[in-house]
Formats: C-alpha cells, sequence, structure tokens
C-alpha cells in the first residue's frame, strides 16, 4: 500500500527512469520538456534562429577585439620596477652640487615627501574618488563618452574622464594618442595597475612623472620652476596652481592666460573646501593672492665650472653613453650621481688667473671680431636665443647690433630688452653678435673679447686628480676646450723630459755639454742642417742644469743625440706626451700634445717619477646609489675586518706606474727649481715658495707655455691663437705665460707648502761650483740666486772631484776650440754655395721649436 503513489509516478511518464522519489522524477520531465520547446522553437521561428547566430557572432567579434586590444599591453607589474628618466648630478670634491646633465627637470620624491595639500590639490582637480575608485570612474567616463560624441566631426579634443591611475598607466606606459582605443587600454591597464600597486604607489608615480610644462616633469622639479621652491614650502594658493597645470600647462603659465589660470586655481580651492580638504577660511585667503609665478629661468650653476663639467660629460657619454637607448646608466636618463675631483678655489682661480692673461696680452690690440652673425634680422630675437652665446664676466653681456650709424646704434638682447649702444668699431655691421657692457641705464658700450685664446690645468701629483680646468675665456662662448682638445707643439717644457733620459745614461746635472752650433746631415735631399738657440747666442761649455735653466736649444739637442733619440721619445710615450718619431726635432718639442698630457707628464716628476692617469671623476653611482664605477679600485680585503687579527696594520698597495727613475725625476726637478731662482722663469721667485717650472715658447712664435708646481700641485698653460700665427716676437712663455701661474698661486697661496721637495732615498747632495759643475769643499752655499756654491743633487757614485786650476784651463780651451770650430762649419758652408749653411728657419721646416 505505501507503494501505490511511487509506483503511480514512475506509470505517469516513459523518461521517470529508474529514479526513487516524486521530486526527482517530476524535475527530469520539466527539463527535458523545457529543452524540447526551445529546440522546437529554434526549427520553427526564424527571428530565434536569426538572433542566436547574432549573439554568437558578436561574442566572437568582442572575444576578438579583446584579444587584439590587450595582448601588446604592457605589463601592470613592470611598475613595480620602473626606473623613471633622472638627469644625472655633478659634486665637487667637498660633495657640493656643481652641475646637473638634463634636458629636463626631474626630481624624484617618496610619497611621504609629498605634502598633504598638495595632494588634494591634485585629487580635487583631477580625480575626487580616487581613494575609492578601482582605476576607472565610470560616472566620469560616461560624461567624457556624451562629450566625445558631441564634439564628433568638430575637430575639437573631447575632455578625458581619466582617473589619475588611468593618467599613469598614459603617461609611462602606453603614450598620449588621442584615440578610443588607447582609452580602452588605458582603462584596461588601469583595472590591472589597481591590482598591482597600492594607491599611495600609484599617486607616488603620477606625482613624480606627470608634465607640468617649463620642461618641468613632477611636482617638486614644477614648483622649482614657477615658485622657485621646494613642494614642502608651498602655500595652498601656489600648490592649486600646480594641480591645474596638468589641463594645460603651456596655457595656464602664460602671463596673457592668467584671469583663466586664476578662474581654474579658484575653482580648485572650491572643490577641496567642497571635500573637506581645505577650510573655507582658507580658500578664501588663497584665492586673495596672485599667481605670483617667477620667470621662466635656466638652472642657475656656477659658469666657472663649464668647461670643467663638459670634460666629465664626455667621459660619462663615453662610458655609459647619451640618452636611455644606450643602457640603464646614461647620461640624460640614469640618474648618476657623479663625484668630481672639481676644486671650486683653485677653479675660481685658475679662471680668473687666465681670463688676466688673455686680457693682458690683447691689451691695445683694437675690437677683435663678431663672436657671430646673424643674416635674417626679421626675428632676431629668436635667432639670438638659438645662436646660445653668453658670458660670465663682470657685468658683460652678449646682444646684436640692430642698427649702426658711425660710432652709434641700437643692441638687443635675448630677452628682448633694446638699449643704445656706443663704440661700435668700424667692422662691426648690423647682426654682429657682440659683447657690451653697461654705461648707464640704457646705454651700453662694446667690449672686446680677446682672440688669443688658452688653457690651463691643474693636478694633485700624488693622486692624479684634475682640480681645476679652464679651456679659454668663457665657455659661453663657445665649448671647445684647448686644455684637453687643442693639440699644440709644447716647445721648450718638453726638454725636462731629453734631460731626464741624459741623466738615465750616463750624464749628470753637473756634467759639461757645449752649447755651440749643432749640424746634423738629413741625407742627399736635405743635406746638412744647423740647430740655432732661440735669441743666437751660445758658445763654450756649461753644465746641464745651467743648459736647463736658460733653455739652451744646442746643449738640449746634443744631449739627445749623446742619449739616442729612440730613447729621448720612448722617454716621452712612457710619461704619456705622446707618440713621435726619433727625430732631433722633437727633443725641442716639435710633436703635438696638450695642456692636460704635459701636466700629468710634469706630476710624473714632482711624483718621484710615480704618475697616476689624470682623473677629473672620483667615482660614480647609480641611481640607487651603488658605486658602478672609481679611479681608486684598489683593494683592501682585511680593511673591513670585524676585529683585528693582531696582525700588521694593512697597507694599501700603490696604483701609480713608475714612469721614470726616482732619483732621476728628483734631479730634474731640482734643476727645474733653478729655472724658478735665476732662470726664465724668475719672476716666480717672489713668491718664496719651493717650486720648479720650465717656460716654452714655439717657433712663430705661435704659443708661449709654462708648466711647474711642487709637490702637492702641478699645473701648465699654454696662450695661442686657435688658428695658429705669430703672437709677435716678444711673446715669450716667461713674459705671458708663467705670469697667469703666478697668479694662480698667489689667489691660493695659504695651502701651498713651504717645505722643500723631499729626495728619494739613494740622493746624494753635493756642494757644487754653479758655472764649473766640479765639486767644492769648505764652503757653504749661500741664498743669493746667482750665488757661485749651490747644493746639487747626484745619484749615488756619480759626484764629481774638487775643481782645480785645471779644469779652469780646460774650460776655457774647450770655449776656445768651440769657437774656432763654429766658424771653420760657416767658412765651410759659405765654399759649398750654402748647402751646409746654418739656417734661421730649421726648426719651421723640421716642425721644430724653441
Amino acid at each position: 500500500m505505501t507503494d501505490a503513489p511511487h509506483n503511480g509516478g514512475r506509470n505517469g511518464s516513459d523518461d521517470a527512469g529508474e529514479f526513487e522519489g516524486r521530486d526527482g522524477s517530476f524535475r527530469i520531465r520539466r527539463d527535458a520538456g523545457m529543452l524540447g520547446a526551445v529546440l522546437a522553437a529554434w526549427r520553427s521561428r526564424r527571428w530565434l534562429r536569426r538572433l542566436g547566430y547574432l549573439a554568437l557572432a558578436g561574442l566572437v567579434a568582442f572575444t576578438g577585439f579583446w584579444i587584439v586590444l590587450t595582448k601588446d599591453l604592457p605589463d601592470a607589474s613592470s611598475l613595480l620596477k620602473y626606473q623613471p628618466p633622472l638627469p644625472t648630478i655633478v659634486r665637487d670634491g667637498d660633495g657640493a652640487i656643481v652641475y646637473s646633465y638634463a634636458r629636463e627637470r626631474r626630481v624624484q620624491l617618496r610619497f611621504v615627501d609629498f605634502p598633504r595639500p598638495l595632494i588634494n590639490a591634485y585629487l580635487a582637480a583631477e580625480d575626487k574618488t580616487f581613494w575609492t575608485h578601482g582605476g576607472v570612474d565610470y560616472t566620469g567616463l560616461a560624461g567624457a563618452v556624451v562629450d566625445y560624441v558631441s564634439k564628433l566631426g568638430g575637430g575639437g579634443r573631447a575632455k578625458g574622464g581619466s582617473t589619475i591611475t588611468q593618467q599613469v598607466a598614459k603617461n609611462i606606459l602606453i603614450g598620449d594618442e588621442y584615440s578610443v582605443t588607447r582609452k580602452l587600454k588605458e582603462m584596461v591597464l588601469a583595472r590591472r595597475i589597481e591590482g598591482v600597486l597600492t594607491k599611495q604607489q600609484i599617486l607616488e608615480l603620477y606625482l613624480n612623472e606627470i608634465p607640468l610644462g617649463r620642461q618641468s616633469f613632477g611636482v617638486q622639479a614644477a614648483s622649482r620652476a614657477y615658485f622657485g621652491k621646494d613642494v614642502g614650502d608651498l602655500a595652498l594658493y601656489q600648490a592649486a596652481f600646480l594641480a591645474i597645470l596638468p589641463k594645460a600647462p603651456e596655457k595656464y603659465s602664460r602671463a596673457k592666460y592668467e584671469p583663466e589660470a586664476i578662474a581654474r586655481r579658484n575653482y580648485v580651492l572650491d572643490q577641496m573646501v567642497k571635500n573637506g580638504w581645505a577650510t573655507p577660511a582658507e580658500a578664501a585667503d588663497a584665492k586673495a593672492q596672485p599667481l605670483g609665478l617667477i620667470p621662466r629661468q635656466s638652472e642657475s650653476w656656477n659658469p666657472a665650472v663649464s668647461y670643467y663639467v663638459e670634460e666629465v660629460r664626455r667621459q660619462l657619454i663615453d662610458r655609459y653613453g647619451e640618452t636611455a637607448e644606450n643602457g640603464p646608466n646614461s647620461v640624460y636618463a640614469g640618474g648618476l650621481w657623479v663625484r668630481t675631483s672639481l676644486d671650486m678655489p683653485m677653479q675660481d682661480a685658475v679662471r680668473d688667473a687666465l681670463r688676466a692673461g688673455l686680457l693682458r696680452y690683447a691689451s691695445g690690440k683694437g675690437w677683435s671680431g663678431a663672436i657671430a652673425h646673424i643674416d635674417d634680422m626679421t626675428n632676431w630675437q629668436t635667432q639670438l636665443i638659438v645662436a646660445s652665446k653668453t658670458i660670465d664676466y663682470k657685468d658683460w653681456r652678449v646682444g646684436v647690433i640692430l642698427s649702426a650709424g658711425g660710432s652709434t646704434g641700437q643692441l638687443g638682447f635675448a630677452d628682448g630688452k633694446t638699449v643704445a649702444l656706443t663704440g661700435i668699431p668700424d667692422r662691426a655691421r648690423v647682426g654682429d653678435l657682440i659683447v657690451a657692457a653697461p654705461v648707464s641705464s640704457d646705454t651700453w658700450s662694446v667690449r672686446t673679447i680677446p682672440e688669443v685664446a688658452g688653457g690651463m690645468v691643474m693636478e694633485q701629483p700624488a693622486t692624479g686628480r684634475v682640480l681645476a680646468m679652464q679651456g679659454g675665456f668663457d665657455a659661453g662662448l663657445g665649448s671647445f676646450n684647448r686644455a684637453t682638445q687643442a693639440m699644440r707643439q709644447p716647445g721648450s717644457t718638453i726638454k725636462p723630459f731629453v734631460y731626464a733620459t741624459g741623466l738615465d745614461n750616463g750624464m749628470t746635472p753637473a756634467s759639461q755639454v757645449l752649447d755651440g752650433t749643432f749640424c746634423v746631415y738629413q741625407g742627399a735631399n736635405l743635406g746638412q742642417k744647423c740647430f740655432r738657440n732661440f735669441g743666437g747666442g751660445g758658445g763654450g761649455v756649461h753644465t746641464m742644469r745651467w743648459g736647463l735653466e736658460q733653455s739652451r736649444n744646442l746643449m738640449t739637442v746634443r744631449i739627445a743625440n749623446e742619449a739616442g733619440m729612440p730613447k729621448v721619445v720612448r722617454t716621452f710615450r712612457n710619461v704619456g706626451i705622446g707618440e713621435y718619431q726619433a727625430y732631433l726635432s722633437f727633443a725641442l718639442g716639435a710633436g703635438e700634445t696638450t695642456v692636460q698630457r704635459m701636466v700629468n707628464a710634469y706630476a710624473s716628476l714632482a711624483n718621484n717619477g710615480v704618475q697616476y692617469s689624470a682623473s677629473l671623476i672620483d667615482y660614480v653611482q647609480d641611481r640607487n646609489g651603488k658605486v658602478i664605477w672609481k679611479s681608486d679600485n684598489r683593494k683592501c680585503d682585511v680593511c673591513n675586518m670585524a676585529e683585528w687579527d693582531g696582525k700588521p696594520m694593512p697597507r694599501i698597495q700603490r696604483v701609480g706606474k713608475q714612469v721614470l727613475n726616482p732619483e732621476t725625476a728628483y734631479q730634474v726637478v731640482h734643476m727645474l727649481e733653478g729655472v724658478v731662482t735665476r732662470g726664465t722663469a724668475v719672476r716666480l721667485r717672489d713668491l718664496n715658495l719651493p717650486l720648479f717650472g720650465k717656460t716654452g715658447t714655439t717657433s712663430g712664435p705661435t704659443d708661449v707655455w709654462f708648466m711647474g708646481g711642487n709637490q702637492d700641485y702641478v699645473g701648465g698653460v699654454y696662450l695661442g691663437y686657435d688658428t695658429p700665427r705669430s703672437l709677435g716676437g716678444y711673446a715669450q712663455g716667461g713674459t705671458f705665460a708663467a705670469p697667469i701661474f703666478k697668479d694662480v698661486v698667489q689667489a691660493t697661496l695659504p695651502r701651498w707648502s713651504h717645505q722643500p721637495l723631499i729626495a728619494p732615498r739613494g740622493i746624494r747632495m753635493v756642494r757644487i761650483d754653479r758655472v764649473t759643475g766640479k765639486q767644492v769643499t769648505g764652503v757653504e752655499p749661500g741664498n743669493d740666486p746667482k750665488a757661485a756654491v749651490i747644493w746639487e743633487a747626484f745619484k749615488a757614485d756619480t759626484e764629481p772631484r774638487q775643481y782645480t786650476a785645471v779644469d779652469e784651463f780646460t774650460r776655457r780651451r774647450d770655449a776656445l776650440v768651440a769657437e774656432i770650430r763654429d766658424a771653420q762649419a760657416a767658412r765651410d758652408s759659405a765654399a759649398n754655395g750654402g748647402s751646409d749653411v746654418e739656417t734661421e728657419n730649421f726648426a719651421e721646416e723640421q716642425g721644430g721649436v724653441y
């Protein structure tokens, strides 16, 4: 009886199956009926089939569109490792920032560094629901769609409706293309970004990367550009102004759009009040303020460092590349921190001294000509700006001559200001870029930039660190660095290395050398050619010391010939001066080199023959502070021990290269002290410092040089025209180059040591007769620069014997024989039709110098 209802239920349908229970049987029968009904409707109704096919096609199309839209989208998680392009910061030897290599203003801050009012101002202006939405604000998006449709065909750009997250996607990942496709990609990425980054991380990226005009990216850079302040010092009205810039940065920063900018700023302030981020009183006070923008200006750096940091830039580009495409540590995107050896007091002294020397030489020579010329004056201000010529000297400025009549006319500056101009030279014409200085409030007068140029370097010999560098009168007039890029003949400044070669090959500072005509047979075509001293004169036998002090060419050539020119040019190569062939003319400085190479070579003399590579950069750090390169790469594995192991203190191995015999180097330096005491650089003697030095004057004379210093500092300078020509017969290294070095020493005098140069082990100081070079006993050297008895430096067992009457007889005899030999050579040359004649221009024919 109890099974009757169940059996009855089974008999009511063929589809009931073997399932037990009334409910189960009913469900199966119902589902089968619905499916059948749908199938029946699908077969009988055409419109249903069409609708189904259309839905399927739509699904397939949407799937394909989605695949195409998202297949090339960047990975949102890449933002976790995002490295924004950052400028390279340059510091001097004391760690002070002196320059930045940047094409854009960028400063990275952490989220905690952004003041809350500034954050709220941006949220009020750009994304009020930022803290609550998931990447897309659908209400704002709907309004943007309506605006887009309304502007179709009109050419106007619709409002974006983008959230801050979408703007991060646009600015960093996909770009700013104006299209519906880009907007859809932006939305997809925004959703993904919200799943990867926190809200704080998103805001940090946004506030650091948003373009805000005046070449500024990020709010800190913009704060400096528009108000000259850091973000932490901004007032509310200033923060509100920065918040309006994402909409139209170039518009709102211009004076003619100030009313629109103020209206938009005040709207942002109202929104801050509405959202509870500012009180009505605070907003009212902010609205009462003007915009308060400072004039647009470039980064302010000390122009004194221009040549130095430009050389640093060249070296960094060679090592790391220029842009982000060259690698993660590029100069203009890598965010490097570069510590240099730049010494600002020394740099200022070098710049001022070189300028003063150039002006001394150019004094009275008249106007040197225009800096540049503008042909089309219809837009002279733009062309003047593009010319990018500036000067940082006194109150001088670069301008363009707008009109000229006689000696008066009108001058225009890059800021658009025009003034009256006086003192216009006859050769000047309209369109010339010239330098002028004010003589009254609205009248300026033409000034002359020296046409002669030059370069100077100061180095620390114990390390090779370059402390100062000046490559011309002013880097604003041209970046060509004459200290490192100008190849010039060094003249007699190369002679100390010839003498060093002689000392290495059996000679001593007291060796007697004939100062007489030296002729050499150059082959059948050239015949016999003869050297002579600068300024003529000569004759007799003298010590090597005297020959170097007086810069005697004939003695130098004889020393080079006796030691062997292959050995001499090997010495030049070892100290880094240059690679030359073994011709005697190179012993007088015929080969080309640079000021920096010569200074580094002299540094090896001051450092007892040990040379360190000249370096401007101490070390380089990446954006995270990791040192990626350093000039001193010595290692000391035991310097960081947790506990002392009881062993001797570690000694870091010296890394300098021994390029000269230490005793030889000191002997040369000791002789070069005589150049300052009583030789061609005697004008430095009144500094009362233990200095050594050497002057140089090339044939023409086309260049004048001085090299010198002590064991603390070594420097070098040259003057000459960029296109070599004669400086005038009166120009010599001792009269124009040495005073420049003297000015540097005087400007930095307290830091120069008064301690005598330290001799290496093995040197013996012996009293000798200064003229004959013989040893003297019983007489102490005096303080008189021209004392008969002096201390001389000798290597062991090379000291001369004592002077006797026979020595005096021999000296006079040799001098007489030399005069007879010179006279005979002249007669022989005349008898041979002049083929052996001693020529005045021998050095010039062979590329030689004096």
